[in-house]
């Protein structure tokens, strides 16, 4: 009889996934790498849960299931062996890996510190979801009309953007507002800072429409020929400035008279300290401003969850088709939220966020002074670093032996005479801020 040996896998207990469907998934995939070769005998459903620490029932349950796939048998007396016809397959590789398979921690724009302290509220907001009772039909084509009330109530608060529940429409994030809004908008091009934000830009031009492109530290004095402007007034993404109030009215009466609407995305808003918060540039004029948020750098970027507040043709424009096509976030993203709000945890996390990004970025400009200087004060999650461009390489190709991904500003430049680095330190732990900021000052020295 073949003596059965222990089986090479470990189950996780904070995961959502139940652990017979994970012990069946670990047994299936080494059956199919051929580490369980064809014949090979399992334990006995007693033995293996008490190897796992688990009940018998779950080591049954996994058994049941694979039987039933046909991954292994059970033979009358005998025990359980990996099945005829389950030998190990050969898996083809790309021999191109993907942006995300690198290897390296990206140090980008985007990704979030949470803290981890936040997590009970983060599990109780789903424990909320999974007690509610869903709509029966479609969701309100606007969005959860609780969420909107909330939002409303969130957007005087921090943004200084009064509004009413009814003006709000919640979307798929920044970009599937923007998406919405090109959408709702007459045919003609649209302005675009630059350097800017890239997914921006390719939504206008997946749009059809022509990109113009706008000086990002330059006033906007005209838009004649454009039927609207992106812009990112808070943080401009991602050289870094806040456009001046001047410059602001300047923009506005621009877009008047040239009969444009002021697409502005408030991007990272939130995580101003070195000053309070700067109020939103829908504050100004509602009436040719369609304003665009997230939760991307504040709860998720995964959760793909944003709010738009437009001017009304624009807005009942926007909600007409979305009646037909219900292009709305997932009803349970947006009972997620709503929770979150209500809770307190979205304000908790902002606050946490901003001290540590305030003494992430005093580390970043302590350790590179002297030898490069980051361009406006650094705020938010990341530091613009200018510099020529073969430098910028280089320091980004010493990054990369140390195991970070740098940006190249020149990657955000369409037209503008560029160049530098740019340092992120949302997604990082601060030993690997260190470790990063070690490989680039090495360099830069």
């Amino acid at each position: 009889m073949a003596r059965s040996t222990p089986v090479p896998v470990a189950l996780d207990r904070s995961s959502g996934v139940p652990l017979p469907r994970q012990l069946a998934a670990a047994v299936r995939d080494r059956v199919v790498e051929g580490v369980l070769p064809v014949g090979h005998r399992l334990p006995s459903t007693r033995a293996l849960a008490t190897d796992l620490g688990v009940s018998r029932s779950v080591t049954e349950q996994a058994y049941d299931q694979l039987v039933a796939e046909g991954w292994v048998e059970g033979r009358r007396g005998s025990g359980t062996y990996v099945a005829a016809g389950a030998a190990p397959r050969r898996r083809r590789r790309s021999t191109r890996p993907r942006p995300h398979e690198s290897g390296l921690l990206r140090l980008d724009t985007g990704t979030p510190w949470i803290d981890p302290r936040l997590r009970a509220a983060w599990r109780r907001a789903w424990r909320d979801v999974s007690a509610a009772t869903p709509p029966p039909a479609y969701d309100d084509p606007a969005g959860l009309p609780e969420l909107r009330v909330e939002l409303a109530a969130h957007l005087a608060r921090t943004r200084g953007l009064t509004c009413e529940p009814d003006e709000i429409l919640v979307t798929t994030g920044t970009t599937g507002g923007l998406v919405q809004v090109l959408t709702a908008l007459p045919r003609g091009q649209v302005a675009h800072e630059d350097p800017g934000y890239r997914a921006a830009a390719e939504a206008i031009r997946a749009s059809g429409r022509k990109i113009r492109d706008l000086p990002a530290t330059e006033p906007v004095t005209e838009l004649g020929g454009c039927v609207a402007a992106y812009v990112t007034p808070a943080h401009q993404h991602p050289l870094g400035p806040v456009m001046p109030g001047a410059d602001r009215l300047t923009l506005l009466s621009a877009a008047r008279i040239a009969g444009a609407m002021v697409i502005e995305d408030d991007y990272d808003s939130e995580f101003r300290y070195d000053v309070a918060p700067v109020p939103a540039l829908a504050a100004l004029d509602r009436d040719v401003v369609a304003y665009l948020g997230t939760t991307s750098k504040t709860v998720a970027p995964s959760m793909r969850l944003g709010w738009l507040v437009a001017p009304p043709a624009l807005h009942h424009a926007i909600l007409r088709r979305r009646e037909v096509t219900h292009d709305t976030p997932a009803w349970p993203v947006q009972r997620a939220f709503l929770s979150l709000l209500r809770d307190g945890y979205v304000d908790q996390v902002v606050r946490s966020a901003r001290r540590v990004y305030a003494a992430r970025a005093e580390r970043v400009v302590h350790a590179l002074h002297g030898l490069a200087e980051p361009s406006a004060p650094v705020a938010g999650m990341y530091a613009t670093v200018p510099m020529g461009h073969a430098r910028a390489r280089q320091v980004a190709a010493a990054a990369a032996e140390a195991g970070f991904e740098v940006p190249l500003l020149r990657d955000y430049c369409r037209t503008a005479d560029l160049s530098g680095i740019i340092i992120g330190f949302g997604g990082c732990t601060d030993d690997e801020l260190d470790r990063a900021l070690a490989a680039i000052v090495e360099a830069l020295r």
